[in-house]
C-alpha cells in the first residue's frame, strides 16, 4: 500500500493531477499506520503481521 501510494504521488506530481497526489498521500498514511500496528504486535485485519 505504501509503494502504491508513492507511485501515485510521483505520477500526480509529474502529471499535475491533484487527485492522484491526494490519493497517494492517503494511501501512504494508511499503509504506514498499518505497518506500525503490525510491527508492535497488534493483529491487523485478523493477521498477526502486516507487510
Amino acid at each position: 500500500m505504501i509503494v502504491l501510494g508513492l507511485i501515485l504521488l510521483i505520477i500526480g506530481l509529474i502529471a499535475g493531477i491533484s487527485i492522484l497526489w491526494t490519493i497517494g498521500v492517503v494511501l501512504v498514511v494508511i499503509g504506514a499506520a498499518l505497518w506500525v500496528l503490525g510491527a508492535v504486535g497488534h493483529a491487523v485485519g485478523g493477521r498477526k503481521h502486516y507487510w
